[in-house]
């Protein structure tokens, strides 16, 4: 039977676990209903895209990155559930060493009472032991005498092993509880996250969901409707990084809202919600020439023209993180490159400094996943 103290531990296992599994999450309204307003909003008040403490997120790249925080408190967690698993092992060694010490003692408690069974048994049995008359039978007195000292020595031993038998049983009891309580400490843990992990997994897909909801809302084509984000799902830009330029996958790339464009999850999301400020100022959406491209079309456009685009496998296209703009943006210094330069920052999107000058492209603009990763 549980000790009071693991009774306690198991009852906040079963809470707790019940608790972190059932929290509601409030998912964004109406996966970003009012999207342009917010932008708009947004962008009078600084185009600050950062959403305030403990609100939901209310914009693309609040949801993005709300996405892969919790993604990778996932993987934190598991982290840390793994290495609560090894040192569970740890734990289930000194567990097997207590149960084997209890093991040991309740040996040596039974080799203890068996001497007093066999008295107990013998004097019952011994026809001769007749109460105290053995004592006082005629003689010279050395063999009643000798029955005394026996006597003496059977009790003395009695009380030897009725002692040490004590002293083994409450060992006994004492490994026992020492032994429930470590496992049901260390399913307690174990529980917690568990449970955490648990929780984390319902809030990164829900927020993918939304996310997945309010890009199609803005006319991206994602497959499989809003059951999977596919591409477009933020958590999965690590997956990007593994293979070489130019060389994404579909399944990696994430549709823009112009046809035929895409780039990667994140770099995508950002450009979605820099175009919603933009057709906020200039009434349109940003025009796009080419985005992603792979390593045939790199290699292509590298020998139609030399020296104004990078060697095949190094270009920022073939990361999926870069975009050539028309629609006005490819004048310098025109309204619409100007606003650009001093709000894209804002939404992790620059003009790098070799586009000024070496080679000169005002139209080209770079996702930058560090500066997008600190919005």
């Amino acid at each position: 039977m549980p000790s009071p103290r693991s009774a306690r531990l198991i009852a906040v296992v079963t809470v707790m676990t019940s608790l972190a599994v059932s929290a509601p999450y409030e998912p964004v309204a109406a996966a970003l209903a009012d999207t342009t307003t917010t932008n708009a909003g947004t962008e009078a008040a600084g185009g600050a895209q950062t959403g305030v403490l403990g609100k939901e997120p209310t914009t693309l790249t609040e949801l993005r990155r709300e996405a892969q925080k919790a993604y990778k408190s996932i993987e934190d967690a598991n982290r840390a559930l793994v290495a609560r698993q090894k040192k569970f092992g740890t734990v289930e060694k000194e567990l097997a060493t207590k149960l084997q010490s209890l093991q040991q003692a309740t040996a040596e408690l039974n080799k203890l009472r068996k001497p007093l069974s066999d008295l107990a048994s013998s004097m019952y049995q011994d026809p001769s032991l007749d109460g105290l008359s053995p004592f006082f039978r005629a003689g010279n007195g050395t063999e009643t005498l000798r029955r005394i000292a026996d006597l003496d020595h059977l009790v003395a031993g009695r009380n030897n092993v009725l002692g040490d038998a004590v002293k083994l049983l409450e060992r006994q009891q004492k490994l026992a509880q020492e032994a429930q309580e470590l496992r049901a400490a260390s399913l307690l843990q174990e529980a917690q996250l568990s449970a955490q992990v648990t929780a984390l997994r319902k809030r990164s897909s829900t927020l993918v969901r939304s996310l997945t909801k309010a890009l199609i809302k803005l006319g991206v084509k994602i497959g499989n409707g809003t059951k999977g984000a596919g591409g477009c799902d933020p958590t999965r830009i690590g997956q990007a990084a593994q293979y070489p330029n130019g060389l994404l996958p579909k399944t990696i790339l994430c549709p823009l809202p112009q046809a035929g464009e895409e780039l990667r999850a994140d770099a995508a999301i950002a450009f979605a919600d820099l175009n919603i400020a933009y057709k906020k100022r200039f009434g349109a959406s940003m025009c796009i020439s080419d985005s992603y491209r792979n390593l045939g079309e790199q290699q292509s456009i590298y020998y139609q023209r030399p020296g104004f685009a990078a060697t095949p496998g190094k270009s920022n296209h073939g990361l999926g993180l870069a975009v050539d703009l028309c629609g006005g943006v490819q004048s310098f210094r025109s309204v619409q490159f100007n606003w650009l330069e001093a709000n894209s920052k804002r939404y992790g999107w620059i003009h790098p400094d070799w586009s000024y000058h070496s080679p000169f492209e005002p139209w080209h603009w770079e996702y930058d996943p560090q500066l997008g990763s600190l919005l």
